[in-house]
C-alpha cells in the first residue's frame, strides 16, 4: 500500500494558492478539508484535537457516560449524556455535571445547556427526564433547527419502560412527544416506542425515522410535523418480529431480524445506515425500506455503536465506533469493506478507556467521538492527510 501523507506545508501551498485569487481566503482546516475532498482514493488520517473542547467548561462543569452526539448545519456540536451517571461517582463542591444536553460552537465553546432535572422549564407537561439510570438516548438537531431525543432504560422491557420520543425548541422547549412510558406492546405498536435509541429527520420528505430500539427490532418512520405513523421496517426490509430469536453461533448465518438497532444516519445522497449493535453490522436502505447493502465490522461483543460520514459531496467512508474494541473503523461506503481505523485502548487523548458509544462528523471532517461509562468525555479527531490506496 502506498501512503501519501498531506502535510501543513502542503496545506499551506493550498491556502496561499487560494489567498492569491480572487475568492476568499480560507483557513488551514478549511484548505486541508478541500484537498481531502479532491481525493479521489485516499484513506482519511485522523489525529486527535487536543483544543476541543475549551476547558475548563464553565463552572467546572463535567461529562457524564455520552450517550449522543449530533453536528448542526452550522458545525454546532449536540452532545447528550447522563448527568447522574459520573465516571467512579466523581463529584465535588466545585464540580457540576453539565446538563443532559449541551450545545458547543466548532470551537469547543459552550453556548448553552438544558434539561436539568431540577430546571423549572423542564419537565414540561408531560414529559419527564429520568432521575434514575437511563432515560435519554440519541439526539438529532432537525433542518428546522428542532432538537430531538429518545429515551431509554436499561434492564426494562416494556413494563416501566422510559420509551419515548420527543422534539425541542433549541432552547429546550418542549414541542410535542410520541408515545408512552411503559405501554409498547411490542414491534406492531404504531403508537409507543421499545425504547428509540437515535432519530434522524429527511428534508425532503419531511420524515422522521427512527431507530427503535433495545426492545423492538425496527426502523419506525413517522411525519416529523405531526408524529403520525407511515411506515417500518426490520432487518434486510423483514417484518420485525417479537419473541425469542434463534440460538446463534459463530457459524450462523447473518440474522433476519434486527437484535440491537442502536443508531441510525443518513447520507446526504438519502441512504440510511443502521446499526444491529449485538449483530455486529451495518445495515443501508432505502427511504422506503429497500435493503441496499451490509458491512460486517470486526469481531466481539457490540462492535458496531454508531456511524458517521467523511466530509465531501460524496462522503466516501462511513466511520463506525467500536466499543468492544476501542477503535473507530473506517468503512468504503460504496462496498462498506473495512479500510483502516484509528484509536486504541488507553486514557489519554486520542485513545479510548471506555465504550465509544457515540460518533458524528462535521462538515470540515473533524470526528467527534463520545466514551460512555468510565470515559465520560468527547474527543475531537482532525483529518491531517490521507492513505491512498488500500
Amino acid at each position: 500500500m502506498r501512503q501519501k501523507i498531506m502535510t501543513l506545508a502542503v496545506v499551506a501551498v493550498v491556502t496561499a494558492a487560494l489567498s492569491s485569487c480572487s475568492a476568499p481566503a480560507v483557513d488551514e482546516n478549511e484548505a486541508l478539508s478541500l484537498a481531502i475532498t479532491g481525493a479521489e482514493e485516499g484513506v482519511p488520517i485522523l489525529e486527535y484535537d487536543p483544543t476541543w473542547p475549551k476547558r475548563p467548561l464553565p463552572n467546572d462543569g463535567i461529562f457524564g457516560a455520552i450517550l449522543a452526539i449530533d453536528v448542526d448545519d452550522e458545525d454546532h456540536v449536540w452532545v447528550m449524556h447522563w448527568p447522574h451517571y459520573i465516571q467512579g461517582g466523581f463529584s465535588s463542591a466545585t464540580m457540576k455535571p453539565l446538563a443532559f444536553v449541551s450545545e458547543f460552537d466548532a470551537n469547543g465553546e459552550l453556548l448553552q445547556q438544558w434539561g436539568e432535572a431540577e430546571d423549572p422549564n423542564l419537565p414540561a407537561p408531560g414529559f419527564e427526564w429520568a432521575r434514575d439510570r437511563g432515560g435519554a438516548h440519541g439526539i438529532y438537531s432537525d433542518y428546522k433547527g428542532n432538537i430531538w431525543t429518545g429515551s431509554h432504560t436499561p434492564g426494562a422491557r416494556y413494563e416501566g419502560a422510559y420509551a419515548n420520543l420527543a422534539k425541542f425548541t433549541n432552547d429546550g422547549t418542549l414541542i410535542m412527544q410520541k408515545g408512552a412510558f411503559g405501554q409498547s406492546t411490542g414491534n406492531a405498536d404504531t403508537e409507543n416506542f421499545g425504547q428509540p435509541t437515535g432519530i434522524v429527520v429527511d428534508e425532503e420528505t419531511n420524515e422522521a425515522f427512527i431507530a427503535d430500539g433495545y426492545d423492538n427490532r425496527r426502523v419506525i418512520v413517522i411525519d416529523a410535523d405531526t408524529m403520525a405513523f407511515k411506515r417500518m421496517w426490520g432487518a434486510y426490509g423483514n417484518e420485525p418480529v417479537d419473541g425469542p430469536l434463534p440460538a446463534r453461533t459463530p457459524d450462523s448465518e447473518p440474522s433476519q431480524q434486527f437484535t440491537g438497532v442502536h443508531c441510525i444516519k443518513m447520507s446526504q445522497d438519502g441512504l440510511l445506515y443502521v446499526c444491529d449493535r449485538p449483530n455486529n453490522r451495518v445495515q443501508v436502505f432505502q427511504k422506503d425500506g429497500t435493503f441496499v447493502q451490509e458491512g460486517f465490522v470486526a469481531t466481539g461483543f457490540g462492535t458496531v455503536a454508531d456511524v458517521a460520514f467523511s466530509s465531501g459531496p460524496e462522503q466516501r467512508f462511513v466511520y463506525v465506533a467500536d466499543g468492544s474494541n476501542r477503535k473507530v473503523w473506517i468503512l468504503r461506503r460504496d462496498t462498506m469493506e473495512t479500510v483502516g481505523s484509528f484509536g486504541n485502548w488507553g486514557n489519554y487523548g486520542g485513545e479510548f478507556a471506555a465504550y465509544m458509544h457515540a460518533i458524528a462528523s462535521d462538515s470540515k471532517g473533524n470526528v467527534y467521538v463520545g466514551e460512555f461509562q468510565g470515559g465520560d468525555r468527547v474527543q475531537r479527531f482532525k483529518v491531517v492527510g490521507f492513505e491512498e490506496g488500500s
